[in-house]
């Protein structure tokens, strides 16, 4: 399974942030499947931002973005968004599709390269 991110680089402070991850190697739809979003501010820890299960309908986001983020999927592109609305440079960072699954009972997990994206004016 391979995870690739894709946004915009930069993004002006007050808009909205959109970034796609697309899955290729599985399906989203897989029972399976936990997907989410996570950045790393500069010089900062890895923050979750939230998660989705398509087949379980349930998406939940860390209580520092609920009011800001959205997390949806498209079965048809194999692809999770997030958008994160009114930014501002504070969400400056590399931001992480992260996909957590079981096969055959195991537990497996998967990053992708990660998307730098800075808030500037």
């Amino acid at each position: 399974v391979q995870l690739q991110e894709s946004g915009p680089g930069l993004v002006k402070p007050s808009q909205t942030l959109s970034l796609t991850c697309t899955v290729s190697g599985g399906s989203i739809t897989t029972n399976s499947y936990w997907l989410a979003w996570i950045r790393q501010p500069p010089g900062k820890g890895l923050e979750w931002i939230g998660y989705i299960s398509y087949t379980r309908g349930i998406t939940v986001y860390s209580s520092s973005f609920e009011s800001r983020a959205s997390i949806f999927s498209d079965t048809s592109k194999n692809q999770i968004t997030l958008q994160l609305t009114s930014v501002t440079p504070e969400d400056t960072a590399v931001y992480f599709c992260y996909l957590r699954m079981r096969r055959l009972g195991l537990p497996y997990v998967y990053w992708g390269q990660g998307t730098q994206v800075t808030v500037s004016p």
